[in-house]
């Protein structure tokens, strides 16, 4: 946006919807996904609930790292138009997207245009990755600078917790999160695991709990238990989720009748993130002391 020194980017991991991305002037690189033999992003696009519902019938997709010449592309234009720019990437530990971002950005360092591009390994993903973007630009928004922007971030992100449950633990076994007899024997019993982000930005189980219920009701758990002295800095949360509307809203009542929040964002899980997570995930997304 015109009226500032410096443009926020991210990528299509961020899960924010694209109104939100517009109103606040973000770009994105997009991360590819592949069902049928069709590469979906950047104009290629499915309707997310379609996606979500050809997983359903058995459909699996693949997906792809941010593209090296889109990343290049989309620094250049903003380096040209006299922006310095801070992009904040999807998880080194899930995509070798910020590994790419990262080297693009050296490389045009170096040319030494009078701006420059700082890439932060956000460690996070989905609406996580999201809340970050969020903090950037109101800090953007209260007149912090450019390193000021970036210095927070790097400083604070591993206080940008994630909790997570799934509905088919088959989709975890695809991924390699789970073994195939915990998936099959869970799945034959209603195990729903939880599962966090941790500080080196992975995926992985943390608890479990038998039928869906009980495990929408241990995200907030957790929550109560990571959030620490970061109450009073929780004015929003995040709630991402897999074509699943209405569990979404019952975790942020119960945020809500516990915390005392009234803001929230809640969006889908984007295809990218969803091809490994499955249709029914759902994920809150929260400032607290530790993840």
């Amino acid at each position: 946006m015109d009226e500032y020194s410096f443009v926020i980017t991210t990528d299509t991991c961020c899960d924010l919807p694209k109104s939100y991305l517009e109103e606040n002037g973000v770009d994105l690189v997009t991360l590819y996904y592949n069902m049928n033999g069709v590469a979906y992003g950047n104009g290629i696009e499915m309707d997310v609930k379609e996606f979500y519902d050809k997983m359903r019938g058995g459909e699996m997709p693949t997906t792809m790292a941010a593209n090296p010449e889109e990343l290049q592309e989309m620094f250049e234009k903003h380096l040209k138009a006299g922006k310095d720019v801070l992009h904040l990437a999807f998880s080194s530990g899930l995509s070798s997207s910020y590994n790419n971002a990262a080297v693009v950005a050296r490389d045009l360092n170096e040319e030494s245009t009078g701006h420059k591009v700082i890439v932060i390994d956000t460690l996070a993903a989905s609406l996580g990755q999201g809340l970050v973007v969020h903090k950037a630009l109101e800090l953007r928004k209260q007149g912090k600078s450019f390193e000021e922007t970036a210095e927070w971030v790097e400083a604070n992100k591993l206080h940008f917790c994630h909790q997570f449950t799934v509905d088919d633990l088959n989709h975890l076994y695809r991924g390699g999160r789970v073994s195939k007899l915990t998936a099959i024997a869970g799945t034959l019993i209603q195990i729903k695991p939880i599962l966090h982000v941790d500080d080196e930005g992975k995926l992985i189980p943390i608890g479990k709990t038998r039928g869906r219920k009980k495990s929408l009701q241990a995200l907030v758990d957790n929550m109560e238990r990571t959030i620490g002295s970061y109450r009073a800095a929780n004015d929003i949360v995040f709630i991402s989720h897999g074509d699943a509307l209405d569990e979404a809203q019952y975790v942020a009542d119960l945020v809500k009748e516990r915390f005392g929040i009234e803001s929230f964002l809640i969006n889908y899980v984007s295809p990218t993130i969803g091809s490994h997570s499955g249709p029914g995930t759902i994920a809150l997304f929260y400032l607290g002391e530790r993840r």
